[in-house]
Formats: C-alpha cells, structure tokens, sequence
C-alpha cells in the first residue's frame, strides 16, 4: 500500500506539471487570439508609431519605428530639440541632446545584446520559442483590483519581462521589466489600455503608461516601405 501511494503522488504530480505548463500555453494561445491571431501577426514585417507624452507638463513627441529583425529607431522630439536612439543586429547608438549630448554615442555590446527584442515588429509572444525565449507561468497577480495571470519572459538574452494578463480579455496590462541605467539595474513599469483593431487585423494598446507619464498613440502605420539607411548613424 505503501508503494501504491507513492506511485499515486508521482502520478498525480505529473499530471499537476503537465497541466500547469498546458495552461501556459493555453493563455499564451488566448492572448494571441485576443489581439488578432497568430496569422495576421506573422504577416507584420514593419511597424511606425506615432505618439505623445505628457512627462511633467512637458510635451514630447515620439515615433518609432522597426523593420522586422533589422532595425529599429526612436525619435524624440522636446523643446525644440531632436533625439533619437538606434539598434540593429550588430550595432546602435544614442542621442539625446536634451540630456547634455552633444554627439551621438554607441551602445555597449551589452546593450546591443540585451536591445535585440526591440528589432521585434511582431508581438513577443508570437512564436517566442522559435525567437529563442522561453515563458514561465507563474501564477496569478492583483493589478489595480484584477487578478491577472502572471508570465515571466525570458528573452535569448537573457532579459526577462513580467506579462500580466487580464483574464477576461486576456490582453496585458501591464508589463514589468529591467532595464538598466547608469550603470544601475532599475524596474520600469507599463501599464497598457485602450486597445484597438487595425485594418491589417492586429490589435494594439493606444494608451500607455510610464513611470514618468502617459503616451498617447495617434498614428500606426503596418507593412509600409522602411528605408534602412534610417538606422545607420547619420554622417
């Protein structure tokens, strides 16, 4: 009898794995759903977004934009002044004269590492295991009143994102991920709302919110033409 339990509760631990790791997969494959499915996303080879942040009563404009795995830019417009931040495969470079640069400056091959999930066009979780992450579910988590499910990200380089999805709509609403800053490890939190279906099938947060303010998005642009010499340092 003895035996018989214990062959029981390695059964039933099994079973208990299996079924927790099938719902993993079960809320990633809803969430897919819920923001167009894995066919219209697989179809997204550029994305162009155009947005505003209100940070501190100042207004600050902000495009990004990404060709699918070969690059992707930021430019920030504030008081008069443009930035912009640039990542490839192999390279990028910052500058921010609104910051003090008076020149732009390379990334380290740390922060090209690391920056890689940003050449992403598609959502990141759209055939993740092939881009080399991994997805922990990790139970569930309380986000302003609703108990989300909770996924951790891990990226192939190693970064990882924590996904809170809502279980009703199984969009995420907020994201949690580390980021580094002066040399120092900090947690930046997202919270994302006002989703919206594109032409193309999609569907996208419109409202985002950072630490230091909210970002409107206004404009999105899918599969248009992307000139790559947009992402080579300008001479």
């Amino acid at each position: 009898m003895k035996h018989l339990k214990l062959t029981l509760l390695l059964v039933t631990s099994i079973a208990f794995s299996a079924s927790y790791a099938q719902t993993a997969d079960e809320i990633i494959s809803k969430h897919l759903d819920a923001i167009g499915g894995v066919d219209a996303w697989r179809k997204v080879t550029s994305i162009r977004e155009e947005g505003t942040l209100i940070a501190q009563g100042a207004e600050v404009t902000i495009v990004r934009t990404v060709l699918h795995q070969k690059g992707s830019r930021q430019d920030i417009s504030l008081a008069g002044m443009n930035g912009y931040s640039i990542i490839t495969p192999v390279a990028g470079w910052n500058f921010m004269p609104f910051q003090g640069q008076t020149a732009p400056e390379p990334l380290t091959d740390e922060d090209i590492k690391e920056g890689q999930p940003e050449l992403d066009a598609q959502d990141e979780l759209v055939d993740y295991i092939e881009k080399g992450s991994s997805v922990e579910l990790v139970g569930k988590d309380d986000v302003d009143g609703t108990e989300c499910f909770k996924l951790v990200l891990t990226f192939k380089s190693g970064k990882t994102e924590s996904l809170f999805l809502d279980p009703k709509s199984y969009h995420i609403i907020r994201q949690v991920a580390k980021q580094k800053a002066n040399g120092q490890e900090m947690e930046i939190t997202t919270n994302l709302s006002n989703y919206q279906k594109l032409p193309e099938g999609i569907v996208l947060a419109m409202s985002i919110s950072l630490p230091f303010g909210e970002l409107n998005v206004k404009k999105v642009e899918v599969n248009k033409p992307i000139d790559e010499a947009i992402f080579k340092l300008s001479k």
